[in-house]
């Protein structure tokens, strides 16, 4: 690995991937995302979200109620995501708006996905009228835009695995309905923006305008795309979390970019197997450690209650269990290491994302508990 964080060439800063994109044959030769795994620590922190996971799997509830658990966590994962990106709604609130619309799984969605849901009434074309209890209604649209992309993330599985560009151009349809224009959806960034984005700027989340030029972001997308359709012997965690930093990096659209950098990788987590029934929520995990507090994670009031994963013990390796996270493993800090390049850098921003997986399954866990006891 380069100085400035490559696994190939020598690209721009916080990058995976040539800047002129790399063929086929040479990422499969390579295998970049192992070599990623293979920073210190990195497989650790992999190994031990992953026993997290598998130990919610093994959930008895599971049998009769996976269901329900994977539209709690995708509900959750949806309004943490878009809290992330300075849209934050109450999960109670939230919930009033949904009204008695289920997020129920789609029959239809296909083996292992998981995740493919019902969207509710209302949530298809992505305008909402101002919330009569004072909510933003901006806030309240960003919110729905994810819950509507998250509730069909599980039917966009095949198309992610064959054909990643196509993949996120429709992951950016669902999460923009209604808040962009027609001709902004699903279309890269031609400049700082996307084309018909002028006064949306409060769409771009925190990061501010992209530092990476669209000619440059277009050839990184195309090179990490190239990686995802390739053979690799890294786990799912660490892909999931190279796809997810190198997204916020380039920002191929300039608005939302954050909201689909975090479904992209919620999707690797069920593609590949990690999280086939789409049962954890990693953005939680991102938001408790963005804030060090379990209120934040859960977004406030409603049922099932469960209890936040960072005072759910820390038997994953996954957080402090303390509530209080140190100001380097906050998000921010995490995605700064991972822009700013070298193995130092894009190890820490994997194994943040590896114990925010862990602190979700705890989470997710703990949603399970409240059902049996219900």
């Amino acid at each position: 690995m380069t100085k400035s964080g490559a696994v190939l060439g020598t690209p721009g800063r916080g990058s995976v991937c040539r800047v002129t994109a790399p063929s086929s044959a040479s990422v499969v030769g390579s295998d970049p995302l192992a070599s990623v795994a293979a920073i210190p620590g990195v497989d650790e922190a992999a190994t031990a979200a992953r026993a997290g996971v598998d130990a919610l799997l093994r959930h008895r509830i599971l049998r009769r109620r996976s269901a329900e658990v994977t539209a709690e966590a995708s509900l959750r994962a949806a309004r943490a995501s878009a809290a992330l990106e300075g849209h934050d709604v109450p999960l109670d609130v939230l919930r009033a708006h949904l009204g008695d619309h289920e997020l129920a799984l789609d029959a239809d969605a296909g083996p292992n996905t998981g995740a493919g849901a019902a969207v509710p009434a209302g949530l298809t074309d992505g305008r909402v009228s101002g919330p009569a209890d004072g909510t933003d209604s901006r806030s309240l649209a960003v919110t729905l835009g994810a819950v509507r992309l998250y509730a069909e993330l599980g039917t966009l599985s095949s198309a992610w695995e064959r054909a990643p560009r196509q993949a996120l151009a429709r992951m950016h349809v669902l999460a923009g309905r209604g808040l962009l224009p027609d001709e902004a959806l699903g279309r890269p960034r031609v400049d700082v923006r996307g084309p018909g984005t002028a006064g949306t700027a409060e769409l771009a989340g925190p990061w501010g305008e992209p530092t990476v030029s669209a000619m440059e972001m277009s050839v990184r997308l195309d090179g990490l795309t190239a990686v995802l359709t390739a053979p690799t012997r890294a786990p799912a965690i660490v892909v999931a979390a190279i796809i997810h930093g190198e997204l916020l990096a380039i920002r191929p659209f300039g608005v939302l970019d954050g909201i689909i950098a975090r479904a992209a990788a919620r999707l690797v987590l069920i593609s590949r197997g990690l999280d086939p029934k789409a049962l954890v929520a990693m953005d939680v995990g991102h938001l408790e450690l963005a804030h060090g507090s379990a209120a934040a994670a859960l977004g406030g009031a409603g049922a099932p209650s469960a209890p936040s994963a960072a005072s759910a013990g820390n038997d994953t390796g996954a957080g402090t269990g303390t509530g209080t996270v140190d100001t380097e493993e906050t998000y921010s800090a995490a995605l700064a290491a991972y822009v700013a390049g070298g193995a130092d850098g894009v190890g820490s921003w994997v194994r943040h994302c590896a114990r925010a997986v862990g602190l979700a399954a705890r989470e997710s866990l703990a949603v399970c508990e409240a059902l049996s006891r219900a």
